[in-house]
């Protein structure tokens, strides 16, 4: 039995996080390491990025998983272990290292709905709340 967005509980996001639906590469049985690396990069991403402390990993409206922002760095520049140097060498593109957020930062939002985030046909992977 597959539960529908609408019976999930909303995401009240209070902190400043970059929003990045992973909808490209995602598996529910990826490993910590890989659904890390998908979520990191590569994007185009502005000068917001930098006001974002947070990461949020969302998969079909869901948040599957939420990282601590480190650093942001043009994309191809920080070693991956799971994904291919040509999938993620892409100039004008960026990628964040980082770590899982804490726990009490996770327990506000994984596995919680964003599915009202966004307009219906909205194409852009990124959005950015409170930044």
């Amino acid at each position: 039995m597959t539960i529908g967005l609408q019976s999930l509980e909303p995401a009240d996001i209070i902190d400043a996080v970059v929003v990045i639906r992973i909808q490209r590469g995602y598996r529910p049985d990826m490993s910590t390491q890989e659904l890390y690396e998908i979520t990191r990069g590569v994007w185009v991403v502005g000068p917001r990025r930098d006001g974002a402390r947070y990461a949020l990993a969302v998969f079909n409206g869901v948040v599957r998983e939420v990282y601590a922002i480190g650093e942001w760095h043009p994309a191809g520049s920080t070693e991956y272990t799971t994904r291919p140097y040509e999938h993620v060498h892409r100039p004008g593109r960026w990628e964040f290292t980082g770590q899982a957020a804490p726990d009490d930062v996770r327990q506000r939002y994984v596995g919680k709905s964003l599915a009202g985030l966004w307009t219906k046909g909205a194409a852009n992977p990124i959005t950015y709340v409170n930044c």
